[in-house]
């Protein structure tokens, strides 16, 4: 069976590595083609020429560094007299060790990713360091575990242009709603109040700017040339720069007595403290006058529109505005008509992706110092490990087999896994670990800062050595971690919380909270079992056993209202699965189903609220169907998109969510 093209180009390039190692002196591009059999098969020399050339600027971008070099210094400008080589020196990941507490905190920093776009990269960089001492599964033992969550598709893009320095070109929706295609040099990237933005010199406004990836309209365009960016420029400085653009103002708004439960949490906090604006009449009668400092006036309005008839915007004038504006676009919306649609269906199951080149190659380069370090490793083990199929590692080893220098048959490699148990041998020029390449270092770099900053998730004193380490061993190639910044703080939870939390996860200890549910403006008094914290972004939650529920539970941290220790947890408790949820949200077999219209503008809800169906429509919206024990919550929804959706089916709740959003409108008759 002939081979596809993906996998003719992994040999290629491994057999490219294999070559470039075994010689100090190097090979001329001719001689590398007599050495390569599968450049012979270019469709002219022309052909071949460029394919070498694509070759090795792609292993220069895994940070494998192959070298060029003239034998005759009056001929160095003669690419035909250039010889290449990979010195082995630079090649191998330094010889550096780590304990098993700098291991845990690698390991978990690696973790963070898991549902980002740097995933596989820290996973394959934690593959490298497991000849080091980092084990991946160290960083179950920590009771903090913060994650990080890239679901924006330009990440990847907007990453490394941003490591590269090399200027970008994107569509980009500002606030309100205009479009506009920007040119920018980016200098760093980060998350700030559960978004990522780049910021960078705007080449169409001459000035820093700051840009929400979710905003970004199209693909991400990268330009050509290159750019220095300012010395003074520190991406967590300007990060923090956003917490001014919006100065702080005092919000007045009247609620009914009983209900705005969520909202009488943050008004009892202590940034909500100051006097109530002068001038301002007295509530009507059942309702209760709450007062609070904002900064994001648009988020907060948002929060009121979700409360409804509850809940009336008095002060400043343009909240006020702002939320009647939602509400009534909100309205406008639910009274269309629902436009005729295809029934909306499950996602295709798509068959799983073949490997790039970049994949295999890095699996291909770190499976060889692994058996060499573990000899008689396990087959199906080993796959688990490395994440793949005991077939396409079965595939692997046989390619590893045939692979090395053509002329020079003892120059193969000796594979043999025939029992179940792998064996390598005569492989010298593999024997060790490749260096880590950019992303893979800024994943770790990255995710060792948020620990450094987030207190009690790690020792600090592992964070600080394990840090030292890595960048030292990760070279000119952990620069890029200085350019990206990850902000997973607690937003609105109370420290001494957060430390109780996680004593009581390390000590195992019951705890009686009462808690806010926004869906049922309420607030519920649970006794439950705490076993793990987790984040994604600045969002905290406790992921514990609910005696009320009798199920596991994921509850929002800085949606606890108060708490008390309720005694040890028994020691049959079920432990917890030591992985990031894939989504927050599990239907229940009795769950009611929703269909809901999404403009663009809410395109988000879909993955947020892990719809099961969907269909797209031809005016750029899409219908899905969302999963619900309870329907209660539904208007406020509605009404907190301001418009940008509408309740499709069942026709008894979009009767009720048009009445809903009439009742709120009276508020502001």
């Amino acid at each position: 069976m002939s081979q596809q093209p993906a996998e003719k180009r992994t040999e290629r390039l491994l057999n490219l590595v294999i070559a470039l190692l075994s010689s100090r002196r190097g090979f001329t591009k001719h001689e590398l083609f007599e050495e390569i059999e599968l450049y012979s098969e270019a469709a002219s020399t022309e052909a071949r020429e460029k394919l070498f050339d694509r070759d090795k600027a792609f292993l220069r971008e895994q940070g494998i560094p192959v070298e060029s070099y003239s034998d005759d210094a009056l001929f160095e400008g003669d690419n035909t007299v250039q010889r290449y080589r990979i010195r082995s020196e630079e090649y191998r990941l330094p010889e550096v060790t780590f304990s098993s507490a700098e291991s845990a905190v690698l390991a978990l920093a690696a973790q963070m990713w898991e549902q980002a776009a740097l995933g596989s990269a820290a996973a394959r960089a934690v593959r490298k360091l497991r000849t080091r001492g980092v084990i991946a599964e160290d960083a179950a033992a920590s009771p903090i575990q913060p994650g990080i969550r890239t679901s924006d598709p330009t990440f990847s893009a907007v990453f490394r242009a941003t490591a590269g320095r090399v200027p970008i070109t994107f569509g980009y929706r500002a606030t309100g709603g205009t479009e506009a295609t920007r040119h920018l040099e980016p200098w760093g990237m980060g998350s700030r109040y559960g978004h990522w933005y780049v910021v960078g010199w705007d080449r169409d406004r001459q000035a820093e700017r700051y840009f929400r990836l979710s905003r970004m309209t199209t693909a991400v365009k990268t330009g050509r040339g290159t750019y220095t960016v300012p010395a003074h420029f520190d991406i967590h400085a300007s990060l923090a720069s956003l917490d001014a653009v919006f100065p702080a103002q005092r919000a007045v708004v009247d609620v009914r007595s009983g209900a705005g439960a969520e909202l009488r949490l943050r008004a009892g906090t202590a940034n909500a403290t100051g006097p109530e604006p002068e001038g301002l009449s007295a509530p009507a009668a059942g309702k209760d006058r709450i007062s609070l400092t904002v900064t994001d006036l648009d988020g907060f309005a948002a929060d009121v529109a979700a409360l409804g008839p509850a809940a009336e915007a008095v002060h400043p004038p343009e909240l006020r505005s702002m939320v009647q504006t939602a509400l009534m676009a909100a309205r406008e919306r639910q009274l269309q008509p629902v436009p005729e649609f295809p029934e909306p269906a499950a996602p295709r199951t798509r068959a799983p992706k073949a490997a790039g080149a970049q994949e295999r190659l890095s699996r291909l380069l770190d499976l060889v110092p692994y058996i060499l370090a573990n000899q008689g490793a396990d087959l199906e083990e080993t796959a688990s490990r490395f994440g793949v199929s005991a077939e396409q590692l079965a595939a692997d080893l046989n390619l590893l087999f045939v692979s090395g220098p053509r002329y020079y048959p003892n120059g193969l490699m000796d594979v043999d896994f025939e029992t179940g148990e792998i064996f390598i041998d005569n492989a010298d020029n593999l024997s060790q670990p490749v260096r880590l390449s950019m992303d893979e270092a800024a994943a770790l770099i990255v995710g060792l800062d948020t620990l450094a900053a987030l207190p009690g998730a790690a020792p600090t004193d592992a964070v600080a050595s394990a840090h030292a380490k890595l960048s030292e061993a990760a070279g000119t190639a952990g620069t890029a971690g200085s350019a990206i910044a990850a902000a997973v703080l607690p937003s609105g939870a109370a420290p001494a919380l957060l430390e109780d939390l996680r004593r009581s996860v390390s000590d195992k200890r019951r705890l009686s909270i009462r808690y806010v549910v926004p869906s049922r403006d309420e607030v519920s008094e649970r006794v439950i079992d705490p076993r793990r914290i987790f984040s994604e972004n600045d969002t905290w939650y406790l992921d514990a056993w609910c005696h009320r529920a009798e199920a596991t539970r994921f509850f929002r941290i800085d949606r606890i209202v108060d708490w008390e220790d309720a005694g040890a947890v028994p020691p049959d408790t079920p432990e917890p699965v030591q992985q990031f949820p894939a989504s927050l949200f599990t239907a229940g077999e009795a769950d009611e189903s929703v269909t809901i219209r999404l403009l663009p503008d809410a395109s988000w809800v879909a993955e947020a609220y892990s719809a099961e169906l969907s269909t797209a429509l031809p005016d750029g919206s899409q219908v899905v169907v969302l999963r619900t024990p309870a329907t209660g919550w539904i208007p406020g929804f509605i009404g907190r998109l301001g418009g940008a959706a509408s309740v499709a089916a069942p026709e008894e709740l979009r009767s009720a969510t048009a009445a809903w959003l009439d009742a709120a409108l009276e508020n502001y008759a």
